[in-house]
């Protein structure tokens, strides 16, 4: 993932939500899936495009390995709304990715948005993604 803000130590927790949106994806990037894990509240919900729902990463990481053998996110921009009564907060995230697919063929430029909701704890509670990967593969 390439952005324009370092990533902290790993025991040093985010102070903001969009800081534990790039934290996550980082360490999500460096397939370091215990430090990811611990951005996720226990009740945490990813959805990727065709409707493909994880609730661990694992599971997310074995589904990824049918669409593409590595994925790099470039991000070209951070959105954060305001606190929503319940506590939590949304976050976009957009840009693109670049990685190889299956056969080991390289694709770049493919066009992401990911929406993440922050819960009051910096906990991940859902996230919504969006791309043109199977667009691209065609």
């Amino acid at each position: 993932m390439t952005h324009d803000t370092a990533t902290p130590h790993a025991t040093t927790p985010p102070e903001t939500p969009r800081r534990v949106v790039e934290t996550f994806l980082a360490a999500l990037e460096a397939r370091d899936l215990p430090r990811a894990a611990a951005f996720l509240a226990p009740e945490a919900r990813m959805v990727f495009p065709g409707g493909s729902e994880f609730r661990t990463l694992q599971a997310l990481v074995e589904w990824s390995k049918t669409r593409y053998r590595g994925v790099r996110k470039t991000i070209e921009r951070i959105e954060e709304l305001p606190v929503d009564r319940h506590g939590v907060t949304t976050v976009y995230c957009r840009g693109t990715l670049a990685g190889d697919w299956p056969d080991g063929r390289p694709f770049a430029g493919i066009r992401f948005v990911d929406r993440f909701e922050i819960d009051d704890a910096g906990r991940i509670v859902d996230q919504q993604v969006w791309n043109d990967l199977g667009e691209a593969r065609r």
